[in-house]
């Protein structure tokens, strides 16, 4: 078993280190909020002093952060990975971040010796407890190889998508999916409440057509029961689909939807939602409706 260090313990890390830890791998962690380590560590963790601390006790060292500036500051900073990272160490990011970050922090890691593989994860808190995240890899493959059987305990899809800066970029696509469907969604359930219809009814009735997906599956009953506690945030997909609309930009690609999506979510931050689960999303279309979701009375 690897000696892993684990670099942010949130709604996504500390249910993934608890997994690896299940498995039998010693983990040192790491967050700069003591508290949540504090809750990794009385599950079985090491406690790692900082970033380089963590860094030079592990062979293996995982990142779960907020966004590029974070991961930024964790690896390449004072005080971070690579400076207690011996050469031949591993850093997988699981971050979701923009792909042009992964691939600066992996040419300064590339400098000391140190792989590097981006390779975030969709599938939001409950498959992160369950261990069944989609993980999307950008790196060699060997070392991908290296660190797959680590991966499989946390996730139930593990694919190496390209090299470093893919597996972001796999999930900017993934984002943008998932971002559109919860419009659409949201916007079907609309029309069917203005239209007297009970909401949970139409939704029984499409979920097994063509417009089944696990998107619908997962978020119209939330939707539907009101309950927007958070799996994953609205201001961390707008950071995704702000990334995915840089990255587009530098391409030349045109984004229309991915746009005017990432606008409502810009909205709706503003309007202090930015922490309700992205189902939410169905609140700015309720709002211009003047409807909301919910079973006849």
């Amino acid at each position: 078993m690897s000696q892993i260090g684990f670099i942010g313990l949130g709604i996504m890390g500390r249910p993934m280190s608890k997994n690896l830890m299940k498995a039998g791998h010693n983990l040192v962690v790491y967050d700069v909020v003591a508290a949540l380590a504090d809750a990794v560590i009385a599950d079985g963790a090491a406690r790692g002093e900082s970033c380089r601390d963590v860094a030079a006790r592990s062979d293996v060292v995982i990142t779960m952060l907020p966004d590029g500036p974070e991961v930024e500051q964790a690896v390449l900073g004072p005080n971070g990975v690579l400076e207690g990272a011996a050469a031949g160490t591993t850093i997988v990011d699981m971050s979701s971040i923009s792909p042009m970050v992964s691939q600066k922090v992996a040419a300064a890691c590339a400098a000391k010796g140190v792989e590097f593989l981006d390779a975030p994860v969709s599938g939001g808190e409950p498959k992160a407890i369950d261990g069944t995240l989609a993980i999307m890899a950008g790196g060699k493959q060997e070392v991908f190889d290296k660190v797959l059987p680590i991966l499989q305990k946390l996730g139930s899809s593990v694919t190496l998508t390209g090299a470093v800066g893919a597996g972001n970029v796999t999930k900017l696509a993934n984002q943008i999916m998932v971002a559109c469907n919860i419009a659409a969604m949201s916007e079907a359930l609309v029309l069917a409440t203005k239209c007297g219809l009970d909401p949970e009814v139409v939704f029984n009735a499409v979920k097994g057509g063509l417009a089944g997906s696990t998107v619908l599956n997962a978020k119209a009953p939330m939707v539907i029961a009101r309950n927007f506690k958070p799996g994953f945030r609205i201001r961390l997909h707008q950071k995704d689909l702000r990334n995915a609309l840089l990255a587009a930009e530098s391409t030349k690609c045109a984004l229309p939807l991915t746009s005017l999506v990432q606008q409502m979510l810009i909205a709706l931050m503003n309007q202090g939602h930015g922490d309700l689960d992205h189902s939410a999303i169905a609140l700015f279309i309720e709002g211009l409706a003047a409807t909301q979701v919910e079973r006849p009375k």
